[in-house]
C-alpha cells in the first residue's frame, strides 16, 4: 500500500466511522428521548458523541444540518398534540472532568469554557452561577394571566408534545399564580423522581408482578408520556425550574431576580445556586457542588454553569443546538476499591453471555454495590481481571456499576487468568447448549433459541411498552412462567388461558402468591390486542440485534405483512446491491490499488457489474425506495434506507433456525402482522388522486399521523418523514414548526389538512 492509497483508505475509514457513529447516536437519541428505553449508559453515549465532535473537528465538511451535533435530542411521540415553542427550547453543551494527568488539570474543559466566555465578552472575569444538573426530563410550563396554560416536552426544540394533563397532576406545579404574576411566564425545568420514592415505586411494581424501571430518569420519561393522567398522578413526580422561555413582565437582570420571581410565584426552582466572580471561584463552586448534590435526594450527573447577567446572555446568543453562555460540567463517576470475589455469567435476551463481577459490598454514590458488569471476555483480558483481585469500581452515569481496573500489587499469588468459555465449559450456563462467537464480534452467544434464560429476558422485552405493550407479563411474572415450565418462548404466551395465568404462583411453595384473575384478565386482553398490532411493533418485539424501533418502522414501510417480510426480495436486493457496488468500487481504474492493472479488463468487469446493479435496483429506484449516488472518483454508493448492517442482521435472523421457528409458530397461531405504514408495492404501480405526489406531515392533525399516512398511500401518494426538494406539499396541522420553516425556505407549498382532503375528493370526483 503506497502513501496515496493509505491516505485514501484512512479517509474512507474515518468517513465510514463517522457515519456509523451518527447512526448509533441517532438510534440511541430516539431510545433515550422518545422511548425512555436506553440501551447504553450516559457515559458510553458521551464517549460516542465526543468522538463525532473530534472527527468533525478534523473534517468539518462531514457536518450537515442532520448531524447529531447540530440537532436537539428529539422526544416527540405519536398520540400527543404538538405545541410550538415561542422561544426555541435548546439543549446544552457538555464539558467533561478528566482523570488526573501530569500535563492537564482535571477540569481543563471547564477552564476552556470560561476562557471562551471571557474572550467573547471582552471581560477578564464574568460573573457565573453554578447549579446541579438534574437527571430528569426537560419540560416547559406556560402561564398566561397567572393560570397554567399548557406544559410540553422539549421535542425537537421547535415543537414539543403537549403533556398538560400529566403535568397538572404534579403537586409541586402550581395551577394558579399569585395576583402579581407576569402576563406571560414560560418556566423551563426538569421533571424528575426522587430516589427514595423511585425505590418504593419499583418495590411496589415488583410485588404486583410488573416490570421494574432501570433508573429514575427512565421511570420519569415513561411516566410523562402516559396517556392516562390518573396513572401519572400515582407516580412520585416532582418539578424544579431552572430557566425561562417567553416572558412578559418586569425586566429580569440576573439570576437573583429570577430566583426572587419564582419564590414570589411559589414555583420550585433548582438549588443550591453557587456564584463565581472569577475563574478560581468558578472552579471552587463546581467542586463544592459535587459534594452538595449527593444530599439532594434525586439523581444528578453534573453541574450547570451559566452566565449570570441576562443582557450578556442575549449578547452571546446560541448555536442551532445550544446557548453559548452555558455548559454542563460532567463529573467523573465516583470510584472505590473492593475485592472481586467471583465471576458469574448471565444470559441476555439475545443469547449474549455477560460476565458479572461478584464484589465485596462497597458504598458508591449513596448505594451499596455488590455486583458490576465486566462487559465481555475481551474486556476481561484487556484489563487482566482475575478472581481475588482488588479492583476499582465506579458507577457509570451513577447508575450501572462497572469494574474500571485492577489495583496493582494486591493480586493473590494463586490468581489465575479468567476465560469465559472455559469457565462455562463451552456451553450455556442456563440450558447447556453450545456457545459460539460470530466473526468480528466480541460477544459469545447461546445457540439455543429455546434457552430458559433467554426466554425470561426475551419475554420481558417482548411484553415491554416499546414492543407489544402486553400488560402485567414482564419481570417477575415472566420469570415465574418460564421457571414453572408454562412457557418456553414469548410466543407461548398466546397459548395460555386466563385460568392458567390466574393460578400462577409468583411466590414460593412455603409462601405462595397468586397472580390473580384480574391481572390474568388484563394480560389476556393485552395479548388479544397484540395480535392486531402493526408489523413494526412485532419486528421490534423479536429483539433482533441492530433492529430497534426506528429501523423496524423503516422495514415495515417496504413490506405488506410478516409473510412478505419472511420472503423479502427487497432485503435480498439491498444486500446484493451492497456487494455489487463494493466490487464495482474495488475495480475502479482510478484507484491507486489498481495501478498497473489492465484498465480495459477492469472497465469490462465494471460494465458487467454496472448492468447487474441497474437490473437489481431498477424496480426500487423508480419509486424512490433506494438511491445510488456517485461518490469520489468514479465510485458509487448505495443509500440504503434500512441500513447495511440492519439488512444483513434481519435476513440472517429470518433464515436462522430461531427465525424459522418464530415464523412457523406465528402461522400456527394465526398471526400475520400487517404494516400500517406500507409505502406501496414495488411491482404494481398504484394509481390514485395523489399519484406521483410526496407529502410531509407536521403538527397535530384530526387523526393520528400513521392513519393520515395510510390515507395518502391509499390515494396513490407518498408520505415522507422530512422535507426535501422532492417534497410536493407540506401538510401543516396545529403546532407545526421546523418543517414549516424548511418548506418555506425551499418554496414548497404549505397546505392544511382540509386542503389535502379536498385534493383527494376533488380528484376522485373528476
Amino acid at each position: 500500500m503506497d502513501l496515496f492509497e493509505y491516505a485514501d483508505r484512512q479517509e474512507m475509514d474515518e468517513r465510514e466511522r463517522y457515519e456509523e457513529l451518527c447512526h448509533i447516536v441517532r438510534h440511541n437519541n430516539e431510545l433515550y428521548y422518545a422511548k425512555a428505553t436506553p440501551e447504553i449508559t450516559d457515559a458510553e453515549y458521551d464517549r460516542l458523541y465526543r468522538e463525532i465532535e473530534e472527527i468533525e473537528g478534523r473534517h468539518p465538511e462531514y457536518r450537515t444540518a442532520e448531524s447529531p451535533t447540530q440537532r436537539v435530542g428529539n422526544d416527540l411521540s405519536e398520540g400527543f398534540a404538538k405545541v410550538r415553542h415561542p422561544v426555541p427550547m435548546l439543549s446544552i453543551d457538555d464539558v467533561f472532568e478528566h482523570k488526573p494527568q501530569a500535563e492537564h488539570e482535571t477540569d481543563e474543559e471547564l477552564v476552556n469554557f470560561y476562557e471562551r466566555l471571557c474572550q467573547s465578552l471582552g471581560d477578564p472575569a464574568p460573573h457565573v452561577v453554578v447549579e446541579p444538573k438534574i437527571d430528569g426530563c426537560a419540560v416547559t410550563i406556560m402561564y398566561r394571566g397567572g393560570k397554567l396554560s399548557y406544559a410540553a416536552t422539549r421535542g425537537d426544540g421547535s415543537e414539543g408534545d403537549d403533556i398538560t394533563a400529566n403535568v397538572r397532576t404534579i403537586q409541586s406545579v402550581p395551577q394558579q399564580l399569585p395576583p402579581s404574576a407576569p402576563r406571560t411566564l414560560e418556566v423551563r425545568g426538569e421533571i424528575y423522581m426522587p430516589s427514595a420514592q423511585f425505590d418504593e415505586l419499583n418495590a411496589h411494581r415488583d410485588a404486583e408482578g410488573l416490570p421494574v424501571f432501570a433508573n429514575p430518569r427512565n421511570a420519569t420519561a415513561g411516566t410523562i408520556k402516559l396517556l392516562d393522567a390518573a396513572e401519572v398522578a400515582r407516580r412520585p413526580l416532582r418539578f424544579l425550574a431552572h430557566g425561562m422561555g417567553a416572558y412578559d413582565g418586569k425586566p429580569l437582570r440576573n439570576t437573583d431576580d429570577y430566583e426572587r420571581l419564582l419564590s414570589e410565584m411559589q414555583i420550585p426552582y433548582n438549588k443550591p445556586i453557587l456564584h463565581g466572580h472569577n475563574l478560581d471561584e468558578l472552579r471552587a463552586a463546581v467542586k463544592e457542588m459535587d459534594k452538595l448534590r449527593r444530599e439532594l435526594g434525586f439523581g444528578t450527573d453534573g453541574a450547570v454553569v451559566k452566565l449570570d447577567d441576562y443582557a450578556r446572555r442575549d449578547e452571546l446568543g446560541a448555536t442551532a443546538r445550544a446557548p453559548r453562555w452555558a455548559a454542563a460540567f460532567k463529573y467523573l463517576p465516583e470510584q472505590k476499591e473492593t475485592k472481586l470475589l467471583g465471576i458469574t455469567v448471565q444470559v441476555g435476551r439475545t443469547g449474549v453471555l455477560t460476565p458479572v463481577a461478584e464484589l465485596m459490598p462497597v458504598l458508591i454514590s449513596g448505594s451499596t454495590v455488590s455486583r458490576a458488569t465486566l462487559h465481555n471476555q475481551d474486556e476481561i483480558a484487556r484489563k487482566d481481571i482475575r478472581i481475588g483481585d482488588t479492583v476499582l469500581v465506579e458507577k457509570a452515569g451513577e447508575i450501572i456499576p462497572s469494574v474500571v481496573k485492577v489495583i496493582e500489587g494486591k493480586r493473590p499469588d494463586d490468581a489465575a487468568r479468567y476465560n469465559l468459555v472455559e469457565a462455562v465449559s463451552g456451553v450455556c450456563p442456563s440450558c447447556g447448549a453450545p456457545v459460539t462467537q460470530e466473526e468480528g464480534q466480541v460477544a459469545w452467544r447461546c445457540t439455543n433459541f429455546a434457552c430458559p434464560a433467554q426466554a425470561v429476558t426475551r419475554t420481558s422485552y417482548f411484553c415491554s411498552r416499546a414492543a407489544l405493550d402486553i400488560e402485567n407479563l414482564g419481570g417477575v411474572v415472566a420469570e415465574a412462567l418460564v421457571n414453572r415450565g408454562m412457557i418456553h418462548s414469548p410466543l407461548d404466551l398466546f397459548r395460555l388461558s386466563q385460568t392458567e395465568l390466574g393460578a400462577l404462583n409468583l411466590g414460593t411453595s412455603e409462601e405462595p402468591r397468586r397472580f390473580g384473575e384480574k391481572n390474568a384478565a388484563k394480560a389476556i386482553d393485552s395479548l388479544e390486542k397484540a395480535r392486531k398490532l402493526p408489523l413494526e411493533r412485532w419486528i421490534t418485539a423479536f429483539g433482533i440485534p441492530s433492529i430497534g424501533t426506528v429501523t423496524a418502522r423503516e422495514v415495515a414501510k417496504y413490506h405488506r405483512d410478516m409473510q412478505e417480510l419472511a420472503e423479502s426480495a427487497y432485503l435480498r436486493s439491498l444486500v446484493e446491491l451492497e456487494d455489487h457496488i463494493a466490487r464495482y468500487n474495488k475495480l475502479n481504474p482510478s484507484s491507486p490499488t489498481n495501478k498497473g492493472k489492465d484498465k480495459t479488463e477492469l472497465e469490462n468487469q465494471r460494465a458487467e457489474l454496472s448492468q447487474k446493479i441497474e437490473q437489481t435496483s431498477a424496480p426500487y429506484t423508480a419509486r424512490g425506495y433506494l438511491t445510488i449516488e456517485p461518490v469520489g472518483q468514479n465510485g458509487l454508493r448505495l443509500v440504503n434506507p434500512i441500513g447495511s448492517v440492519s439488512c444483513r442482521k434481519l435476513r440472517a435472523y429470518l433464515a436462522s433456525a430461531a427465525g424459522q421457528l418464530v415464523l412457523t409458530t406465528l402461522r400456527e397461531l394465526g398471526i400475520n402482522p400487517a404494516s400500517d405504514c406500507y409505502a406501496e408495492s414495488f411491482v404494481d404501480e398504484v394509481q390514485g388522486p395523489l399519484a406521483g405526489l410526496t407529502f410531509v406531515l407536521t403538527g397535530s392533525l384530526s387523526v393520528p399521523r400513521d392513519e393520515m399516512e395510510r390515507r395518502i398511500a391509499s390515494a396513490g401518494g407518498k408520505a415522507a418523514a422530512s422535507v426535501t426538494k422532492k417534497t410536493n406539499y407540506l401538510v401543516a396541522g396545529e403546532g407545526g414548526g421546523s418543517k414549516r420553516d424548511k418548506a418555506t425556505k425551499l418554496g414548497i407549498p404549505v397546505i392544511d389538512e382540509s386542503t389535502l382532503l379536498r385534493m383527494m375528493q376533488n380528484t376522485e370526483d373528476q
